[in-house]
């Protein structure tokens, strides 16, 4: 009988399993589908096959059903289907491996199922539910594995992970995200071969660590990278925080504090990365003194090196950006002191923060990870007055638009002058005006650029 749970997947794969079995072929739906659908767990809105017909034959076979067809990755026996709004990726059945020096996969077909399950990553991703008949294939325990929240290898985790290093990083996520316990062997052989990292493109790395960064709890992951010494092959800044006294948060070192920004942080990719990274600029800035170890400008020494990292795991420009800026302003709210701020000092704040003000606030309340329950509450209450603030002057002066009293054109009018550098100066003179005093309308802002320009 059919478990109620994978029926409606059944039924949507239905027609595609028709299409196959009466041309002769075997279909079979695999990998994370699968494990989900057993789980009771959403299923992801891309599924995956794989099936004894060939790449050619696979077209042959959706041609005049599907409603788009792509075959960019028909070299690795892999044809991409859309119907009725769904993605299919369906593969003809493999045994892949890495040669020790190469990035991509040297792809061998095979007719057996059995085949391709061996070469998948994580016993529980090696289970198949064969189309229409809905028998599942399990010829490595990945149920058992499931149950048990065991995370192991279909073959050895040495064969495993030399045929795809990039496995090695995505255990942390499976760890992380479905509460597994690694197989010692499993972590064994991560300590051997993580060198191996190192045939894997940048891109691959980067697209494995966001998706660890994202799930629920990412801490267990993340120590897991550290603990078999693999984040040093990608992310040499994290470990060598471990080494670092934290004179702040004295029951903990600069990484197990990191570790817990990043949990307490929500599920957003660009807030923790940067609290991923926004004290790994302390190595560099250690200092010891009278009053213990300190670590002054950390954030802007910290600001550059995230840049460095990212661009090194090929991250987009704009998320470099925001990620850069998060970090190098993350000190910025406990900089003012523990009196009223000024209306010009929340205004430069929020302004020099922008689109990502609320990430920012939610990285700074974060950040702090002390067992003392006043201090806490004291930060806390600090914020709150904060963002107070904040919402009366953005009710007020819309902070989120502020520009100066004059525009460009304005300036020039006034003054007299084409355009050129002086207008952009003029300009930022009386934006910082505006940042200070807040409005000053037009009339006053014409009498202050008078005095700034007969003052040059």
């Amino acid at each position: 009988m059919v478990p109620e749970r994978l029926a409606p997947l059944l039924d949507e794969t239905a027609p595609l399993a028709t299409r196959f079995t009466a041309a002769g072929w075997r279909l079979y739906l695999v990998g994370g589908s699968v494990r989900d659908a057993i789980l009771g767990e959403t299923v992801a809105p891309d599924l995956d096959f794989t099936t004894d017909a060939r790449p050619d034959d696979i077209e042959a076979v959706v041609k005049g059903w599907a409603d788009a067809i792509w075959d960019q990755g028909r070299r690795f026996g892999t044809i991409g289907v859309k119907k009725d709004g769904r993605v299919y990726e369906i593969t003809t059945h493999r045994a892949e491996a890495y040669t020790s020096d190469s990035r991509k996969p040297d792809v061998e077909f095979s007719d057996v199922v059995e085949a391709d399950l061996s070469r998948r990553d994580f016993t529980v991703n090696a289970m198949a539910l064969s189309l229409p008949d809905a028998a599942l294939i399990d010829p490595f325990g990945g149920l058992d594995d499931l149950a048990a929240y065991r995370l192991r290898t279909p073959l050895s985790p040495t064969e495993s992970f030399t045929d795809d290093p990039l496995r090695m990083l995505r255990a942390a996520r499976f760890i992380s995200g479905y509460h597994f316990l690694p197989d010692p062997e499993l972590v064994d052989a991560v300590k051997a071969l993580r060198s191996r990292l190192e045939i894997v493109s940048p891109e691959r790395i980067r697209a494995e660590l966001d998706k660890l960064l994202v799930v629920e709890s990412p801490e267990a992951g993340l120590w897991f990278l550290v603990n078999t010494g693999l984040a040093e092959e990608f992310l040499p800044e994290l470990p060598a925080l471990a080494l670092q006294q934290d004179p702040v948060h004295h029951h903990k070192d600069v990484l197990a504090h990191t570790i817990a920004v990043v949990e307490k942080t929500s599920r957003d990719k660009i807030l923790r990365l940067a609290a991923l990274l926004h004290d790994i600029g302390k190595p560099k800035t250690r200092s010891f003194g009278r009053g213990g170890v300190s670590f002054h400008h950390h954030e802007v020494v910290g600001a550059r090196m995230a840049e460095e990292r990212m661009r090194a795991l090929r991250y987009p420009e704009d998320e470099i950006a925001d990620v850069r800026r998060l970090v190098e302003l993350h000190l910025r709210f406990h900089g003012y002191g523990d009196d009223v701020w000024t209306d010009s000092a929340v205004r430069r704040y929020a302004t020099d923060a922008g689109p990502l003000l609320k990430k920012l606030n939610e990285l700074t309340r974060c950040d702090c990870t002390t067992r003392n329950q006043r201090k806490a509450l004291e930060l806390s209450r600090r914020m709150d007055l904060l963002e107070a603030r904040i919402a009366h002057l953005e009710a007020e002066e819309e902070l989120s638009k502020i520009r100066p009293d004059l525009d460009g054109n304005q300036i020039m009018a006034h003054l007299g002058i084409g355009p050129g550098r002086d207008v952009g100066l003029a300009w930022k003179f009386l934006y910082e005006l505006r940042l200070d005093e807040g409005p000053l309308g037009e009339d006053e802002a014409r009498r202050r650029l008078d005095g700034w320009w007969a003052a040059r």
